[in-house]
């Protein structure tokens, strides 16, 4: 009798233990809405006053929000971050703290659409948005049972991303045509409440107990990192002046057109004969373009996330980032040749795959060199600077006003210049070299970048002097 207990307690924690939803569900639940939320915010402001002024009037009040909302978070960040790793659930507390105030943000949006108040809410979202995403990052290590699934776990939550942000934008536009923004809005005010609370079901854990020891933080100034975190920064930079540049160069500044004694007298001519005058004014974009723009950008980190696990089972993750910046230097070189909306949409597109591929790539960097950091915290510290690096690079094209072809074409020499700095910059590996089919051992120990045991002259003997002595015997035998 006490057997068959047993067997039915045991079966009962099957069961349970079978429908018990893991912690990285829960936190792909969450982030997926909050994604869909974004998504939503995006869509309302493209029929709003935010893409109803002229831009070039607005373009140093576009700059004082930006550096009004993001100023605080970069000075924040450099201490709350610790602060947070060390208290039992502080980093689900920051998520579930931004996804609230998104709906509050929302909401204010949705009653001064029509306002100029809907600037500075609109830059705090954004800055909610770049809160949420490393509260995210730090909590990524924490619901994966290996180091092995950390890498899989953020593609999945990339493919996540994209998905949501695909799904949510077929009622988003729905009720953007039936209601306007503020129904959008409120969509995304919802999806934003229920983020909220699903982070409440996600564990409580401390991310780091310690500060980080004096390991840890020689592995963070170790020279493959180092190099690795500036190109994810400089191709989060990539995306954040490519959003801004593309801002402003759909949406356009009005030109009113010719003007003159001639064109008046055509004018009025007109006038005369009962036709329409003519509008001459030139500049701005319609609304489609905007969204063909968003679905480029959506396509192409849903390829990123898909593709960049395959290419790291092919060649090293140095290599992949190499790739990407050089594909960042060869697209912009394509997209300024085409211009226009075709070029928008490439550069978009190679942007946003070449951004996730370069952050799967960095993350398996740091879990394969950082042995003995603590995974939470330091791709939370990352993180911070990556989506400073995005604001930073977003502030440029919003203070000079940059044609978007020749913005490109910065962007093609930099992105090449990087690609060539990370290339001679980074240390040699076995590994490295082993991706392009070359050996590293008949190299030498010098060119692969072994430390030598001692800095003394090298001795003869051994494999070397027994190997000169077999050459003698073999000149001597013939």
């Amino acid at each position: 009798m006490s057997v068959s207990d047993g067997d039915a307690e045991r079966t009962i924690a099957r069961g349970a233990a079978a429908f018990r939803v893991p912690a990285f569900a829960r936190l792909a639940r969450a982030h997926g809405l909050g994604a869909a939320g974004d998504a939503l915010v995006a869509i309302a402001l493209a029929d709003s006053l935010f893409f109803s002024i002229d831009p070039n009037d607005a373009r140093w009040q576009v700059a004082l929000y930006l550096l009004l909302t993001v100023a605080p978070f970069g000075v924040v960040a450099p201490w709350l971050g610790p602060a947070m790793d060390r208290v039992n659930g502080g980093h689900r507390f920051v998520l579930i703290g931004a996804s609230f105030v998104r709906v509050a943000l929302a909401v204010g949006m949705a009653v001064y659409i029509d306002s100029l108040l809907l600037f500075p809410l609109a830059f705090s979202m954004l800055v909610m948005g770049k809160t949420h995403h490393i509260a995210k990052s730090a909590l990524v290590p924490s619901t994966v049972p290996d180091q092995e699934g950390l890498v899989r776990a953020n593609s999945r939550l990339s493919i996540i991303t994209s998905i949501a942000a695909g799904l949510a934008g077929i009622p988003g536009v729905v009720l953007l045509k039936l209601g306007g923004a503020p129904w959008t809005l409120g969509l995304a005010a919802v999806a934003f409440c229920v983020a909220g609370g699903l982070g409440f079901k996600i564990p409580a854990t401390r991310v780091a107990a310690e500060p980080a020891g004096p390991e840890e933080k020689a592995e963070a100034r170790g020279s493959g990192i180092v190099l690795a975190a500036s190109a994810m920064g400089y191709l989060r930079g990539v995306v954040g002046f490519l959003t801004m540049l593309l801002a402003f160069e759909l949406r356009g500044g009005i030109d009113p057109g010719p003007t003159g004694v001639g064109v008046e007298i055509g004018h009025r001519v007109r006038r005369a004969l009962g036709a329409e005058r003519l509008d001459l004014a030139t500049g701005g974009s319609p609304v489609w373009h905007f969204g063909l723009v968003l679905v480029a950008t959506g396509v192409g980190g849903l390829a990123g996330a898909v593709i960049s696990p395959k290419l790291r089972r092919r060649v090293t993750e140095e290599l992949i980032l190499v790739g990407t910046l050089g594909a960042v230097a060869l697209v912009g070189l394509l997209a300024a040749l085409a211009g226009g909306l075709v070029g928008a949409m490439l550069f978009a597109g190679v942007a946003a795959m070449t951004g996730q591929a370069g952050k799967q790539s960095f993350d398996a960097i740091v879990q394969r060199d950082a042995t003995h950091a603590n995974l939470g915290r330091f791709f939370s510290r990352f993180e911070s600077r990556f989506q400073l690096a995005w604001v930073f690079g977003a502030l440029l094209p919003v203070i000079l006003r940059i044609p978007a072809r020749l913005g490109f074409l910065v962007l093609a020499a930099t992105a090449a210049f990087a690609a060539a700095s990370y290339w001679f910059g980074k240390d040699a590996t076995p590994k490295l070299f082993a991706s392009v089919g070359v050996d590293p051992k008949r190299l030498g120990d010098r060119l692969v970048g072994r430390a030598r045991p001692t800095l003394g002259p090298r001795s003869t003997d051994g494999p070397v002097r027994e190997g000169r002595r077999d050459r003698k015997d073999r000149r001597e035998r013939r």
